[in-house]
């Protein structure tokens, strides 16, 4: 019974159930819902936040958090594909991609760590700044015409499940682990519970940021990647809004915007829950307009969750 009561008082246990209640609602509101092509659909579009998700959890447990991964996805994307476009072997062009994703998250995290600028400031700067570069460098065009081997990363299956879901899935089960278990990655916890004690007691509290953050720069590439290839061309307009709709899944799931907090399965329950809001939307004939209105209504609701949490606490 001890046992029981413990996983009930988990964050992550009543999200669960507000995702069951919703799986049990929309089965009888709509017949297409519980099929197998509709949650087939729903995983693919949530595999590439979830994807960043991964990486934001880990920054936000340390007190952190990044605006810039939308952009991020973007100008790695369109740099993969451009390299490609030159004629550069497509494993050679993703490595640089996801090299370069992981320069952007190591550039904010130097700032943040070394210089001492708000994280906020620092990457909503990086946000319109490689949002910028994606628009020159494209000269606000998409990019097709990318080689078949490359698309397979995005569109090929495995026993009928796409690869991006593939994708997310692997990443979603290491990183929790890691997460959970590693005693390296567990320093982010202290960090972002008490970060004056956690240098005091010998944590390389800068170098934990930067990693937090030049991890986060990489999974946005490697998101930025598979969409790239999974719509077989590169997009000036790739993961616009991406940012808040992560950051707003990680927080329902349980992370604290004041770090020290947060899990991995806890963030794909946010993440799933953000889809299915978003495809019981669409199933019911809501307003697609709608749909950034009830994000930014999730977000406010699961701040305000947070902070009284904190205050009953």
């Amino acid at each position: 019974m001890t046992w029981l009561k413990n996983i009930v008082k988990q964050r992550e246990f009543m999200i669960f159930m507000i995702v069951a209640v919703m799986f049990i609602f929309m089965t009888f509101a709509s017949p297409y819902f519980f099929t197998i092509p509709n949650i087939l659909a729903v995983m693919l579009g949530l595999s590439l936040e979830a994807i960043i998700a991964v990486a934001m959890v880990h920054l936000m447990v340390s007190g952190g958090f990044d605006m810039s991964v939308g952009s991020v996805v973007a100008f790695t994307g369109a740099a993969t594909a451009m390299m490609l476009r030159s004629g550069m072997p497509v494993f050679l062009a993703v490595l640089l991609g996801l090299f370069i994703g992981a320069a952007i998250g190591t550039f904010n995290g130097f700032i943040v760590a070394k210089v001492g600028i708000n994280a906020f400031v620092t990457t909503l700067s990086s946000l319109s700044l490689f949002r910028g570069l994606t628009l020159i460098v494209t000269h606000g065009q998409n990019i097709t015409g990318l080689p078949k081997t490359f698309k397979l990363i995005g569109q090929a299956k495995v026993v009928g499940i796409q690869t991006p879901i593939i994708i997310a899935v692997v990443l979603l089960i290491i990183g929790d682990v890691l997460l959970r278990r590693s005693r390296f990655f567990r320093q982010s916890y202290y960090i972002g519970g008490n970060e004056q004690a956690a240098r005091l007691s010998g944590i390389p509290v800068d170098r934990m940021k930067i990693l937090a953050y030049m991890l986060t720069g990489l999974f946005a590439g490697i998101s930025g990647i598979v969409m790239t290839a999974r719509l077989g061309a590169a997009s000036v307009t790739a993961g616009s809004g991406m940012e808040l709709r992560v950051i707003t899944a990680v927080i329902i799931g349980g992370a604290s915007l004041n770090g020290g907090e947060g899990s991995i399965l806890g963030a794909f329950l946010g993440t799933l829950l953000m889809a299915l809001i978003t495809n019981a939307l669409t199933l019911l004939g809501v307003d697609v307009y709608w749909q950034t209105f009830v994000i930014g209504a999730t977000l406010l609701l699961a701040v305000l969750i947070d902070t009284l949490s904190k205050r009953n606490r």
